[in-house]
C-alpha cells in the first residue's frame, strides 16, 4: 500500500510539472508573437498611432512563427519578453576569396531592434549568409544545430565514458545511479536489435555503431523537446548524414550471398533478372532513403503539431482557448517524448536489420 501511494504520488506531481511545462512554453510563443506583431521603431509606432484601423487589419502569421522555431540559424533564440530578446550569439566563420576566413559574432547582424543589418559586406537572409558584391561565401558557422549536435555529443561522451569506467572498476557488481538507468537499454539494444537481426556471430562487431545511434537520435529528439531547443533531428541535412553512415556500413559488409541476391537472384530465370535487378539496385538506395525521410518528418510534424496548437490562441484571439489548447498540448508533448525513443528504436532495429541481410551467411 505504500508504494502505491508512492506511486500516485509521483503520478500526479509528473502531470503537475507537465502542465506547467506547457504554461511556460506557452507565455514564451505567446511574447514571441507578440514581439512580431508590435512594431520595432518608434517611426513605425507613431504611424500605427495614425492610422489605427490598419493595425487592427495585422495578422497572426503562424507559419512565419513555425518556420522560426523549427529552422536552423546564426543565434540561440531562448525567448522573448516584451521587446526583449534572449538569445545567444553564436560565433560565424565565413570565407570569401576578397576577404578570407573571417570570424565573427552573429550579434553584429543585429542592430538595437532586433533588426538584420549588414556587418562588413555581408547580410544574413533568412538564415543564410550573403555577401552584398554577389560574391560566393563559404559558411562554416556554428548555428544553432551544430551547437546543439556538440552538446549533445559532450552528454553522451561524458555519460556513457563515466558509465563504462564504473564497469571496469566494479564488473561483478550491481549497477547503481545513472548506470542502471542506461543499463537496461542497452541490453534491451544488444538481446532484442543486434542479436534478433544481425544474429550471435556478427551482432558484437556493430554493437558500439548501434549503440551510437540509438542514443544519438534519442538523447537530440529530448532536447529538442526543451523551449528553446533546437531541432536536429528534424533537420533533413542531419538525418541524411545518418543514412548515409548506414548505407555504406551495410554496403561495406556485405558479403557475397548479399550482392547475390542483388545482382543475380538464385532460382530466378535469367529474362526475370531483366526487370528485377534494377528493382533490387534501386532497393539498396531506398532503404537509406527512407531511414532519411521518416525520421525527418516524425519530429518535424510533432513539432509543427504542437506549434500549430498553440498558435490556434492567437489566430482567434481568444485567450479562453488556452483552457483546451494547454491540456491537449500537455498530450502532445507525453506523446513527443514516447516518439522521440520510438524513432530512435525504429532507426536502429531498421539499420540493423540492413546489416543482418548483409552479413548473413549462405545457408545450402
Amino acid at each position: 500500500m505504500p508504494m502505491f501511494t508512492y506511486f500516485k504520488k509521483m503520478y500526479f506531481s509528473n502531470i503537475i510539472l507537465g502542465f506547467l511545462f506547457c504554461l511556460t512554453s506557452l507565455s514564451v510563443w505567446a511574447n514571441e508573437k507578440e514581439a512580431a506583431v508590435k512594431p520595432a521603431s518608434a517611426e513605425v509606432a507613431n504611424t500605427q498611432a495614425e492610422a489605427p484601423q490598419e493595425s487592427k487589419s495585422e495578422k497572426f502569421d503562424p507559419g512565419k512563427l513555425i518556420m522560426h522555431h523549427i529552422a536552423d540559424e546564426h543565434e540561440w533564440h531562448f525567448m522573448t519578453i516584451g521587446h526583449t530578446h534572449i538569445t545567444l550569439p553564436l560565433p560565424c566563420i565565413v570565407y570569401s576569396e576578397s576577404k578570407g576566413l573571417s570570424v565573427f559574432s552573429s550579434a553584429n547582424f543585429k542592430n538595437e531592434h532586433h533588426e538584420e543589418v549588414p556587418y562588413q559586406g555581408l547580410m544574413l537572409e533568412h538564415g543564410k549568409i550573403h555577401a552584398e558584391n554577389g560574391e560566393h561565401v563559404y559558411d562554416f558557422s556554428i548555428t544553432k544545430n551544430v551547437a546543439s549536435l556538440l552538446i549533445s555529443a559532450i552528454l553522451l561522451l561524458t555519460i556513457f565514458i563515466g558509465i563504462g569506467k564504473r564497469y571496469q572498476e566494479n564488473p561483478h557488481r550491481a549497477p547503481k545511479g545513472i548506470q542502471s538507468l542506461f543499463e537496461p537499454v542497452i541490453i534491451f539494444v544488444r538481446d532484442e536489435i543486434a542479436k534478433t537481426n544481425i544474429g550471435e556471430k556478427h551482432y558484437r562487431r556493430f554493437m558500439p555503431y548501434l549503440l551510437t545511434v540509438f542514443f544519438f537520435i534519442w538523447f537530440n529528439n529530448m532536447l529538442g523537446l526543451i523551449p528553446g531547443g533546437a531541432n536536429v533531428t528534424g533537420n533533413i541535412a542531419v538525418t541524411l548524414v545518418l543514412a548515409i553512415i548506414a548505407f555504406v556500413i551495410t554496403n561495406l559488409n556485405g558479403k557475397k550471398n548479399y550482392w547475390l541476391h542483388i545482382f543475380a537472384m538464385p532460382g530466378v530465370p535469367k529474362w526475370m533478372l531483366v526487370i528485377l535487378t534494377p528493382v533490387e539496385i534501386v532497393g539498396v538506395f531506398m532503404k537509406p532513403f527512407s531511414l532519411m525521410v521518416r525520421l525527418f518528418a516524425n519530429i518535424t510534424a510533432g513539432h509543427i503539431i504542437l506549434l500549430s496548437l498553440v498558435s490556434l490562441i492567437f489566430i482567434f484571439e481568444n485567450a479562453a482557448l488556452g483552457l483546451a489548447v494547454v491540456p491537449f498540448s500537455l498530450f502532445m508533448n507525453v506523446i513527443e517524448m514516447i516518439v522521440a525513443v520510438i524513432q530512435a528504436y525504429i532507426f536502429t532495429m531498421l539499420v540493423s536489420t540492413y546489416i543482418g541481410a548483409a552479413v548473413e551467411e549462405h545457408h545450402h
